[in-house]
Parts: structure tokens; sequence; C-alpha cells
């Protein structure tokens, strides 16, 4: 048997009035999935614990069968793990993202934050940026590593871990009461924004329309995580198919294979169908059991306030994924489990992460059961199968439960 997940992040929503009341999975053309949908299981799961925070670290963590409440210390560290940091048992990771403040004469605490991804800049781009902040910020304790896009990492050494605010959370907001607590990570934070915000490459992004991508902003502090193998955990051999640094570290830690697929990069126009035909080949030619893809574009899109744009990353990853995936699987005659579900909604209405309980497809090759007509948060919701306790869906789909 071969497993397959497709993780839509941030798929799930509320109903929009320029949907005509649907959410944008219940809207998007998804002929896809809906023909699973009457073969499948359809339910929820409670991805994010509660008490804890509906970030996609928790929540991946829990799709993944890692209980959030045992294994998260920080979704930074997951990310040092995916661009090989060896953090000390002292260290504090703290994510560093390359953030839109507004270009005005005002005091940095009286800006606002635009964009949390800078227009999605190009890794090529901040990487040159974060050089420039790195030379004029980076000291013994405080150390700049580039990721991808627009997220990176800095690492405190004998750091402290710190409440910082994540910028997807605060968006359109004066970020004065924002602001770390920490007199150096604020001093940071202001400081950059004078080396960045006249910089060239800001110059001419805004020459394109782009947003500046004028300051650092620093949330997600975390130590090092100690995640138990996959493999011990499932029996099963598994890769990772994402352009998330998070996702590449929640791999590195379970002991899974990540694979780089050209042109992934996490935005709307990612490499879709390369991601699936990575994903059939590990699976039939490569001695995989078990493929996690994971698609960062109805996340950002949500994060973007853009319903089109997240009915657009939905359709593509049923045309370009779940289909591809599908028929190939079909083709090879290896009989196969496939999961399809979110991490947690990213509300288009709210344009950031909430706890509610996410909608998921499993579809067994071997088994017909009598699923709903389509796969949407409204029939998942109204099905008897739900996992109060997300982290035990993976038991359920590999057939390992406790």
């Amino acid at each position: 048997m071969k497993y397959l997940v497709v993780l839509a992040d941030g798929m799930a929503d509320l109903p929009i009035d320029s949907l005509g009341g649907k959410t944008p999975l219940a809207f998007a053309k998804t002929p896809e999935m809906d023909a699973l949908a009457p073969l499948s299981e359809v339910g929820t799961a409670h991805t994010i614990p509660a008490g804890m925070k509906p970030g996609s670290d928790t929540a991946n963590l829990a799709v993944m069968g890692y209980d959030p409440k045992q294994y998260y210390t920080g979704r930074s560290p997951l990310e040092a793990l995916s661009i090989g940091v060896d953090m000390a048992s002292t260290d504090v990771a703290i994510r560093c993202n390359i953030v839109t403040l507004s270009d005005d004469n005002l005091p940095y605490e009286q800006k606002t934050i635009l964009d949390h991804s800078s227009s999605e800049i190009s890794t090529a781009d901040a990487a040159i940026l974060l050089e420039a902040v790195r030379k004029q910020l980076e000291w013994e304790w405080y150390h700049f590593y580039v990721g991808t896009s627009y997220r990176h990492l800095l690492i405190w050494n004998r750091g402290n871990v710190v409440p910082l605010t994540p910028p997807h959370d605060i968006l359109t907001r004066v970020v004065g009461e924002y602001l770390p607590a920490d007199p150096v990570l604020r001093e940071m934070q202001k400081r950059s924004y004078d080396i960045l915000n006249n910089h060239p490459i800001n110059v001419e992004r805004a020459k394109k329309g782009l947003n500046k991508a004028n300051s650092i902003w620093f949330w997600g502090a975390g130590t090092r995580p100690a995640l138990s193998p996959f493999y011990e955990k499932s029996g099963l051999k598994g890769v990772m198919i994402s352009a998330v640094d998070l996702l590449k570290g929640i791999a590195v830690g379970a002991g899974m294979r990540n694979i780089t697929v050209p042109g992934a990069d996490g935005s709307l126009h990612t490499n879709y169908r390369g991601k699936a035909e990575a994903a059939v080949s590990a699976l039939l030619s490569e001695g995989a059991d078990f493929a996690y893809i994971h698609v960062e574009a109805p996340d950002e899109m949500g994060h973007q306030g853009s319903a089109e744009r997240k009915v657009q990353a939905i359709e593509f990853i049923d045309e370009q994924i779940v289909g591809v995936a599908k028929r190939a699987l079909d083709a090879s005659g290896e009989p196969y489990r496939m999961l399809v579900l979110p991490d947690h909604p990213t509300p288009v209405a709210l344009r950031t992460h909430t706890s509610d309980p996410v909608p998921y497809l499993l579809y067994d090759s071997t088994k017909k059961v009598n699923g709903p007509a389509v796969y949407t948060e409204e029939t998942a919701a109204a099905s008897e199968y739900n996992f109060d306790e997300g982290y035990r869906l993976m038991g359920h789909f590999t057939q390992k439960e406790d």
C-alpha cells in the first residue's frame, strides 16, 4: 500500500458574499476531488490543540501525526533544521520575515504593515537585502541565515524565547504595539528600515509597482526540537515535497527525505504538476511508501485577502496534483490511499489563521465507502467522522492507529 497526502495549506474558509455565499473550496471547480468524494471518507480534524496558536507549524505537526502539545518547541527551530543550522541547546531560533511597511515620514512605531511577504519577493533579491542587514546588525550573539523568499532566520545564541507577533496577523495595522519587547530585537527591526527602504533593489521594486521589502520582522521564537522518526511511528519510508522551510524542517526532524522540485516556490504559480510527478516517482520508482505534498498557495492567497486567487489555487491543486497523481497511481495498479486536507483555515475575510476544524477527504483505492456528493467544509462538518485530536488522523490514514 502506498500513501499520499495532499496538504493544501490554509484551504478551508468561511462563506464569502462575492462567491455567492460559498467558501472558495465549495465555489472552485474541483472535478477530481468531487469525483473522489462519493467513494471516500470525508470528515473533520481539529489540528490545533486548545490553547495553542493556529500556526502552520502546530497544524502540520498534527497532520503528520505528532501531538503538538508534546513535540512543538517553536516554528523557527523547525525552519533552522531545513537550512542546516546546527542549533545548540542554548540557542533560540527566530523567524526573520522581510516585510513591507508604509513608506512615509512617520516614526517606525507609527508605520503600517502592508505585506508580510513583500510581494512574494524572490529568494535571490531577499538574500541581497538580508546580507545588507547582516553586515550592519549581526554581532557575537545574533546570526542571520537566508531561507526562502521572504522567510529567513535569526539565531540568538544563549537567547530567550520571547513573545513575538506574526506579521500576517496584523496586516494593515500600525506596528507600534506589536514590536518586540526585547530592546535588542526591537532596535534591529527599526534599524533595518533605514538600511533597506532606499536600497537599490527596493528602488527598482517600487518602479515596477512591487512592494518594497523594507523591514525585517521577528516572530516564532523557539528552541531545538526533538521529533521521533516518522519511520519508527508508521513503518513507512517517507518523502516531503514542499517549497517552504518549515515543512522541510519537519521532514528533517522526522527523518524523511526532502525532494526539491524545480519551479516550486510557494507562490500561486508554483510547479503543481512537478510536485505531483515527484511524489508519484518517489512512491512507484524510488522506494518510498509515503509522500507528503505541501502547497502554500491557498494560505498565501488567504493572507492577501483574495478570494478569486484562492479559488484559482484550489483549482490548480485539484487539476494538477490530485488529478495527475490519481491517474498515475491508478495506471500503476499499486494499491494506495490518498488524504486531501488543509492544515488550518485561512479565511479571506480575516487574512489570518483560525483554529476551526479542517475538512479532510480520505480515498482508498481498494475500498469504496458511501461518501458525500462533493468535498467541502459543509459536507465534512455533516459527517460522522471527526478527530477531536487531529494528530490521530495520520494513524487512521496509515492504518497504524495507537
